[in-house]
């Protein structure tokens, strides 16, 4: 079975929707004060992203596979999302998860 831009479209974006729900759980759970063991796994998988970026020089390996099939350089051919919100999403959800880090430590301090 071949595997098509469409279909890396399709699990990329399933990826996308399913860590931002974490880092706005994660947010959540910092902001509210309710931390259970789901808001560590919201946290656990958002820092498993962050390492597979790392150990790919900062480039969804996901990326590189859809380039390697013919998808255009710079162009957001790996998702499905509008160019501009692409363009965003890591300086949005990092700080965003930054600031449920913050929210979450400073919660466990004050317990």
């Amino acid at each position: 079975m071949k595997i098509t831009i469409v279909q890396i479209k399709c699990v990329h974006t399933l990826i996308f929707w399913l860590l931002s729900l974490c880092v706005l759980y994660a947010l959540f759970s910092g902001i509210s004060g309710q931390i259970t063991r789901w808001t560590w796994v919201a946290v656990g998988l958002v820092l498993l992203e962050s390492v597979v970026l790392m150990a790919a020089g900062w480039t969804c390996p996901l990326t590189l596979l859809a380039e390697r099939l013919g998808a255009e350089r710079g162009a957001v051919a790996d998702i499905f999302l509008p160019k501009w919100f692409a363009d965003r999403i890591f300086p949005v959800c990092g700080t965003m998860f930054g600031i449920a880090i913050a929210a979450l430590v400073l919660r466990i301090l004050l317990r």
